[in-house]
């Protein structure tokens, strides 16, 4: 959501009683506005990600500050769905029952910041003819990079998150409740994100629908099927930079890599990555995967150590585990699409340039793929994660499609699911082969 945000004029309501709820994927780990009620530069309540990757509730009136938490564990993981939940009651007479945050289904008792409001106090929220944000706060600043969706906000009722989420029978996971019983109140409001070209509409039967500020695009990225990304916390040597909710990435110089926030060990997978650009030069981009993180900015994810192998854009030639390059491939540039078949079970690996298997393959059948490096000193973790790289320091950027359908900001235009029903790729998937998210790991992986 990173420059872009929503935003409603909202009517009277209750300033003592209210209730936040949403499920968010974290990308850009940095301050961030979730929500914002705001009256005036010294009047205003918002939730967030603070610098320090802590989540604040906080509120002022006139200048004066009335309440302010700050929880003591921080947010860091960008693979993950978050549900929080911020329930306040200024009317309860014990001070600590007047703001309750709950994450994933637990309420936070640890705070490093702790100040209360006064009972009966009132907020600035609910105040009419003044603003509600969503993904920013106002003017515009610090807006919230990753994802969001089922969006609630109650007027007039403090809900436990329970109301919510609840815990899967099966896996243990906390998931939403996609239709909780709710009275939302006269300001209240649920956005469900469900219509791509109103991502703003308001399900709560209140019509408190929001207008739409920026390019906000939908994503099959779900709290119930969570897709790989590339991980920014693998990311002390390459320093790259990612957007679009960590699936695009631009190189910081040097040879190092970023991986996904997925290790596979078993089973056959298909991701597609698109070259997007590069700043000059004549050098490599770098496609494939690797066994380990880099442990050094001259490491390219095929280096010895790092037990990968890639595909090189200016020959097509295959590098496996330090050795000279080989024959395989086409050709890629710029602009470029290429998808990759991973396959675990006979330790092969293939790459298609715009939808055409290089080298002839045929992933489904088995035959064309290279040699995945097994050793187990080159695979200590006995898995291999999706990288991407480019040899040498021109900065280049990728975006990679691991099944949410989306090329940065733009969608793909065929949308092929895989075998399981899963995923939207721009070119047919490979039989036997699945996107990566998390249904598709339980059941293949």
């Amino acid at each position: 959501m990173a420059s872009t945000h929503l935003s409603r004029t909202q009517g009277t309501g209750n300033r003592q009683i209210f209730t936040y709820s949403s499920w968010i994927k974290r990308g850009a780990l940095a301050e961030g506005f979730l929500f914002q009620g705001y009256t005036s530069t010294s009047s205003f309540v918002h939730i967030k990600f603070d610098g320090n990757n802590k989540l604040q509730v906080f509120g002022k009136t006139g200048g004066s500050d009335q309440m302010d938490l700050v929880t003591s564990r921080v947010f860091r993981d960008t693979s993950a769905w978050y549900h929080i939940v911020v329930a306040i009651d200024t009317t309860q007479s014990t001070d600590t029952n007047r703001v309750k945050v709950y994450i994933n289904g637990v309420q936070e008792t640890s705070f490093s910041t702790t100040s209360y409001p006064s009972v009966n106090a009132n907020l600035e929220i609910n105040v009419s003819g003044y603003t509600n944000y969503i993904g920013t706060q106002y003017g515009s600043q610090a807006f919230f990079g990753g994802l969001m969706t089922h969006i609630h906000f109650v007027d007039g009722t403090a809900y436990p998150a329970s109301t919510f989420g609840e815990t899967d029978s099966t896996s243990g996971i906390w998931k939403p409740k996609t239709a909780p019983s709710v009275t939302h109140g006269t300001n209240g409001f649920f956005l469900k994100m469900e219509n791509s070209g109103a991502m703003g509409t308001d399900s709560s039967g209140n019509s408190n629908t929001f207008t739409v500020s920026g390019t906000l695009t939908q994503n099959v990225d779900t709290p119930d099927n969570n897709f790989a990304t590339f991980n920014p916390l693998d990311n002390y040597f390459p320093n790259y930079t990612f957007a679009n909710g960590n699936t695009t990435c631009t190189t910081g110089g040097n040879y190092s890599f970023p991986q996904s926030s997925f290790y596979l060990e078993s089973g056959k997978w298909y991701w597609e990555v698109k070259a997007i650009s590069k700043a000059g030069g004549g050098d490599e981009y770098m496609i494939g995967v690797a066994g380990r993180s880099a442990s050094a900015t001259n490491q390219p994810p095929h280096n010895a150590a790092n037990g990968g192998i890639v595909i090189l854009a200016t020959t097509g030639e295959t590098y496996a585990t330090g050795a000279t390059g080989v024959s395989y491939g086409v050709a890629y540039a710029a602009g470029d699409i290429i998808g990759v078949a991973l396959d675990l079970t006979n330790s092969k690996i293939y790459w298609s340039k715009n939808g055409t298997w290089m080298n002839s393959a045929n992933p489904a059948g088995n035959t064309g793929g290279a040699s995945l490096p097994t050793t187990a000193a080159l695979t200590p973790q006995g898995a291999y994660s999706p990288v991407v790289g480019f040899y040498d320091t021109p900065a280049a950027v990728f975006s990679a499609n691991f099944g949410n359908g989306y090329f940065g900001t733009t969608a793909v235009a065929s949308a092929n699911a895989d075998g399981n029903g899963v995923g939207k790729m721009e070119y047919a998937v490979p039989s036997g082969y699945y996107t990566l998210n998390t249904k598709n790991l339980k059941e293949f992986g």
